[in-house]
């Protein structure tokens, strides 16, 4: 039983090591409500901008609107909750469609002080084909 026990915990551990993503970067932000955060995405020969702010903080709940590509979403992120973050796939699927390189942004908390909420944004990409750069909010 102890051998079975064993193999079963190494072969958890196995797994969980091949399937865990490792970030490519990842930065943390601030932002005021409404201040819009805008971040030029580069590859291949192409630039686009994902644009987002929050509109709205009421019982844990942060409303978030989005845009990147020509889609425009909205979401509710909670603290205390599974739904603390999205994804937003950088690159369409094409010969990559496993390996699609993709940012995900966290709501990390909120300050209730300075009425600011805190962001962790991740860029999963594999194989190096991404550049994040910050741009001027407005």
């Amino acid at each position: 039983m102890k051998t079975v026990l064993r193999l079963f915990t190494l072969l958890l551990f196995s797994f969980s090591f091949i399937f865990a993503n490792n970030f490519a970067q990842s930065r943390e932000m601030s932002l005021k409500k409404d201040e819009q955060k805008k971040i030029l995405v580069k590859y291949d020969n192409k630039e686009k901008i994902f644009k987002f702010r929050w509109t709205l903080y009421k019982n844990g709940g942060l409303v978030v609107f989005r845009e990147y590509d020509r889609i425009v979403a909205q979401n509710v992120l909670y603290l205390r909750h599974k739904n603390r973050s999205f994804r937003v796939e950088l690159k369409t699927r094409g010969a990559d469609f496993y390996n699609t390189p993709y940012m995900l942004v966290k709501f990390k908390e909120f300050d209730q002080k300075s009425n600011k909420a805190l962001f962790e944004i991740f860029l999963s990409d594999d194989k190096g084909q991404i550049v994040l750069e910050d741009l001027n909010n407005g």
